[in-house]
């Protein structure tokens, strides 16, 4: 069976980050060899609200960004993911933003999602918040996806 993949918007936008910095300059690397080699391995998936935040006028290099996903399949957004947001909000799982990180965990975790790639170490990919995503998804019957970067998840291509 193939394994599901939500892509947040941070994984796409690193594809053509041209900031020559350390840090972006790894993720671009990471993130294409990825995007390249490995993205055809996984059911990709994303949602309108990483369409909406791409297309916004001063997402940097935006028209190549929705170029990248123009033919990813994009999951719905019901009303159970907006409960489920405000979960997270409440217990202080994710920032107060109802449209950012929360929304993404709330989209991959309802539509049982194997991975949710993105390079938002702060607020998702924390292993400090891995226990607490862990219990409150649990308690609210909700699948747990595995928080991962695209680094983390390229170790077979090298091997």
């Amino acid at each position: 069976m193939i394994e599901k993949i939500y892509i947040e918007s941070s994984v796409i936008g690193a594809y053509h980050d041209e900031r020559d910095d350390v840090v972006s300059s790894a993720q671009r690397y990471w993130t294409q060899i990825w995007w390249d080699k490995l993205k055809t391995n996984y059911n990709v998936v994303i949602s309108q609200a990483v369409c909406e935040e791409l297309s916004h006028p001063d997402y940097p290099n935006s028209q190549q960004a929705l170029e990248l996903i123009k033919d990813i399949h994009k999951v719905s957004i019901e009303d159970e993911i907006r409960e489920i947001v405000h979960v997270y909000i409440q217990k202080k799982i994710m920032p107060q933003n109802p449209f950012g990180d929360a929304l993404h965990l709330a989209l991959a975790s309802y539509h049982k999602c194997d991975y949710l790639l993105t390079w938002n170490c702060k607020h998702i990919a924390n292993p400090n918040k891995f226990r607490q995503i862990r219990i409150c998804n649990n308690s609210m019957g909700l699948y747990v996806p595995t928080l991962t970067t695209p680094n983390q998840m390229i170790g077979d291509y090298y091997d």
